[in-house]
């Protein structure tokens, strides 16, 4: 049985594929959930990871819940309705908290549908680039049911609080071209260009010293919630430590002797 997500590095890039393509990468199964979550540490852990990639395998980026479980009467919403509150807690709702921890950037790579959880776990990346068959939607009204996943919170730091209601409370779906022009996604391109496009993006991103990357990514997801003094404090905090950096010193004499710079991550 193949692995619910496949996880490769090549240099300092990992690519992680959604690779459950027979149920079009839905993210709601334990297996799943287990996978995403132990590779969001998996990175945090390896220094040699400088940036991720988040894509589909198949024709679909992720369907979010399987929703024949749900008809079938389970799911994580069999049970009683204090059991389907545990479910959500002990299953779904790890990834969001994961990928709130994770320090590496990583860029979605959207290649198909992304689908209630799936567009969810598209807004839970910190770039999003679509390939022009993608599609998107919070659809979860159009089941009856809510955004268990932290769609709520996540849509409208992404998109503004106007347009995530549109879609959350239409459900309608969105093209690539109004995802882009909604700010959901930053670009879209041909299909057969989006993981090459994907990859430049990376490379570019991979270059800088992965100190500073990873703590001006913390500094960014912090920001969201703090008040501007205490991330001030926070931000003097980690520029202390970016400052005592090998790839600090290494940047600021490649500029001064106007030459490309190396940085080793130490």
């Amino acid at each position: 049985m193949d692995a619910p997500l496949d996880y490769a590095q090549d240099g300092t890039i990992v690519t992680l594929t959604l690779n459950a393509p027979d149920i079009r990468n839905a993210i709601s199964g334990n297996d799943m959930i287990d996978a995403l979550v132990q590779a969001c540490e998996r990175l945090n852990a390896d220094m040699s990871a400088r940036v991720a990639i988040l894509t589909g395998a198949g024709s679909a980026f992720s369907s979010g819940g399987n929703v024949k479980k749900m008809h079938d009467g389970g799911g994580l919403g069999g049970g009683l309705p204090a059991q389907t509150r545990r479910n959500y807690k002990l299953g779904i709702q790890r990834i969001p908290l994961a990928f709130d921890k994770l320090e590496v950037p990583i860029i979605a790579a959207v290649n198909g549908p992304a689908i209630g959880a799936g567009c969810d776990l598209a807004c839970m990346c910190d770039i999003r680039i679509a390939g022009e068959s993608a599609r998107f939607a919070e659809s979860f009204v159009k089941l009856g049911i809510v955004p268990g996943d932290g769609g709520a919170w996540l849509l409208p730091r992404v998109v503004g609080y106007s347009k995530a209601c549109e879609m959350a409370f239409t459900g309608d779906m969105l093209s690539a071209a109004e995802a882009f022009a909604c700010g959901l996604v930053s670009r879209t391109v041909p299909d057969a260009e989006l993981m090459g496009e994907a990859r430049k993006l990376a490379q570019r991103i991979a270059d800088n010293p992965p100190h500073a990357v990873r703590m001006t990514k913390r500094l960014i997801r912090e920001g969201q919630n703090m008040q501007l003094a205490t991330l001030l404090e926070l931000s003097a905090a980690m520029q202390s430590l970016a400052h005592a950096t090998a790839d600090h010193k290494e940047a600021v004499a490649a500029f001064i002797e106007k030459r490309k710079p190396e940085f080793g991550g130490a």
